[in-house]
This record gives structure tokens, sequence and C-alpha cells, in this order.
């Protein structure tokens, strides 16, 4: 079987609003300002994690459900006003084809079925209630064969008063033709447009070594970050790493072909700390235990190995302490994901790694709220992923962090 169905099995994404306030928005979410912000706590007991809910090695005394009711969780981000935007791959419930319109994903992950809706942007306030800020953007979903495994919107990033999401689960090879991939800007009011073209972009300037029996036409999306009102944005199958000006005209830029010094490593997450890039990659499956790393991307975009060992990275982030955490969607060895076995591990400047969490159960993504803790994407594919994503919420200072 190819490398193809695990990349997908692997983060469901081929691994891809209403604004209460329009007020300037800091998208830097280290914590710098976590004396201001207090998320309010959940006092139930039922609402912290147990062995029945993401794994039996999780500490539960650090860890707890945040919020519940998602479809396939994947990015996240904090708004200037505490409240948290979760990017969700939807219900994957399209069931068009574009077959004979135009290239297909190759057999057995194609040929897509999708939709222009069932993809959803949801807004989580202090309480953990959950909000949909819209549900009208595409999902789709690949070939049962495999599962049928959902795309729809990958992450979710701010640049000053304005929200914007990343599409994954859109383009023709998706059965989504009227619909790019793409960064879309959202209004206060929840309509969206589209303000750069990935789909068109990624097929007019192919990347030096892709996977040709591992392809998506309209690449498949995953993180995005917001750097001096400027957007990055990993593609995992291409192995590409794209900035957006958001504003401008003619405004998609390749920063760094990964795959052409690398090969194809599926880049997957990224954090920005110190002038750099940070990116970590999925690797190609099967799952081998340390087979992934953390690339550290230079402005000028030369590319190189910062960190190594790590296995089935989806998120990245950096603390104000300069202390790395990096997410593990699984952890085991094997031809695919297993669930309940993913890990968060932070490596200090020191080279120290550190266990945070572990018994996660498939998690996509995660970030730094403004109250100091890690808000991590979970169950964000698999069986239950429709309806059952869950957000954990993880205070570090009870795994270790005493200061």
């Amino acid at each position: 079987m190819k490398k193809k169905v695990f990349w997908h099995m692997a983060i469901v994404i081929a691994i891809t609003v209403f604004i209460t306030s329009c007020k300037k928005i800091t998208t830097d979410v280290v914590a710098a300002n976590a004396d201001q912000f207090q998320l309010q706590e959940k006092d139930e007991t039922a609402l912290w994690l147990n062995s029945t809910v993401i794994g039996e090695r999780t500490t539960s005394e650090s860890v707890r459900i945040f919020a519940t009711g998602l479809n396939n969780p994947r990015g996240l981000k904090f708004s200037h006003n505490g409240r948290l935007y979760v990017a969700e791959g939807g219900t994957g419930e399209g069931t068009y084809s574009s077959v004979g319109q135009c290239d297909q994903v190759p057999f057995p992950v194609g040929p897509y079925l999708g939709g222009t809706t069932g993809g959803r942007i949801s807004k989580i306030n202090w309480k953990g209630e959950r909000i949909t800020v819209t549900d009208r953007l595409p999902s789709s979903h690949a070939n049962e064969i495999i599962g049928g495994d959902v795309e729809g919107v990958a992450d979710v990033a701010f640049v000053d008063n304005t929200l914007y999401a990343l599409l994954a689960g859109a383009g023709c090879s998706h059965g989504v033709p009227s619909v790019p991939n793409g960064v879309i800007k959202i209004s206060c009011n929840g309509h969206w447009k589209i303000i750069a073209n990935l789909s068109d972009w990624l097929k007019a300037n192919p990347v030096k070594n892709p996977e040709e029996g591992d392809f998506e036409p309209d690449g498949t999306p995953y993180s995005m970050v917001n750097v001096n009102e400027h957007l990055f944005v990993v593609e995992p199958n291409h192995g590409d790493f794209i900035k957006v000006d958001p504003e401008g005209y003619n405004n998609i830029h390749r920063v760094a072909d990964i795959s052409a010094s690398q090969g194809h490593i599926v880049p997957t997450a990224v954090t920005h700390y110190q002038g750099n890039f940070y990116v970590g990659n999925l690797h190609p499956f099967p799952i081998v235990p340390g087979s992934s790393d953390i690339y550290k991307i230079t402005p000028s975009g030369d590319v190189s190995i910062w960190a190594k060992g790590f296995t089935t990275v989806l998120g990245v982030t950096f603390d104000k302490k300069g202390r790395l955490y990096v997410l593990e969607n699984t952890t085991v060895k094997g031809m695919g994901p297993t669930p309940n076995t993913g890990k968060i591990i932070r490596l200090d400047p020191s080279g120290k790694r550190e266990e945070i969490a572990a018994g996660l159960n498939l998690p996509t993504a995660m970030t730094f709220g403004p109250d100091g803790k890690l808000y991590v994407s979970n169950v964000g594919f698999g069986p239950g992923s429709v309806g059952g994503g869950q957000i954990l919420q993880i205070n570090v200072k009870k795994n270790g962090d005493h200061d």
C-alpha cells in the first residue's frame, strides 16, 4: 500500500465568522500576558481526563477536557480577548465527484467526494462553550476504501483585527471545483473571500522533488502562522513553505522548497521564534519512532535540521522561556496511527527533553493560551471525530515547571 494512504490516515487532511470584537488583535500567544487573563476553570470532576477518554497514561492532574463537540478539530489560535478559535475539517459529508473534470488524487486515496459546506470554524469562550463562527466552508473526504478521511479547514490565524483561515479540503481534486484551497479572509459578519489561491499557485510553481505516486494536485495545506502581518503556510504533500501577503497583489511567494533539500519528509507544523521558523514533519509511513525532526528555516529560505528524534510531529510552539513543545500524533511503531499514544515533549535550550503529557488520542495541533496553558486539538480524526472532537487544556506548571 502506498505512503499516501498512511499520510491521510495519520492526519486526515492528506496529512487541512463572526468576531465579537473587531479591535486590534495580538497573535503572539506565548503567554507573555498571562497575568492579564484567567480562563475560567471548570469545576466538574467529569471534565478531568481519565483512561477512557484519551488513554491510560495521561496525567489527570495536568490535563483536562476544555471543550467538546468539535468536528475533526485542527489548528487553533486565541484572539485578543481570550476566545479560542478552532479550525475544523468538518463533517466530510459532501457527495460531489469531479472525476473527468480535473486531475484526481491517485487511487486508493482518491477520488474524493466533496462539498462547499461542512467545514467549520468554532469559537470557544472562557467557560469552554463552543459557538459556530461559520460552517459554510468546504469539506471533503477521501475514498472509503481507506476510511474516507476528512479534510476541510486546516488552521486559523489573526492579523490585526481580521481572522484568516486555511482551506485544505477544497479544490477540484477534492470534489470542490468552485472553491480552491488557499487562505480566506473572514469579516466580522462571518462572510469570507479567498485572498490567496494556493491550488493554482502550487500547480504553476511545482517543487523540485514531488512524490509522484503520492500527489495531491491542489495540495493539502496544514498549518499557518502570522509573522509581521504576513501569513506563512506549510504544505505537507508537496513539501513547500509559502508566504502570503493578506493585502498585496500577486501575494503568494515561496520561502523554501523543503523538498529540494530534504525530499518527501511531509512537513506539517510551523512556529516562529527569534527571527526563524521551526517546522516539524510527519515523515512517510510506516511509523518508525524517532524518525521525525524539527527543521529551522531562515527568512531567506535556508533549511537545516535543528533537533532530531521525534515521532509524527503535528504541532510545535515555544514558550516565553525559549523551550520548544512538540506534539506527537502517535508514538508507537506500526503501519498507521495508534489511538491514545500521542505525546507532548518539551525541549529546553540545553537539549533536555521532558514528557509533558501522554496518552493523547490522535491530536492534531496545539497553541499556548494567554493563561500560560497549552490547548490541544484532540480526537482530530478517526472514529468519533465528528461531534467527538475535543480541546484539551494542559497545565504545564503541574508537570515539572514550578516557576
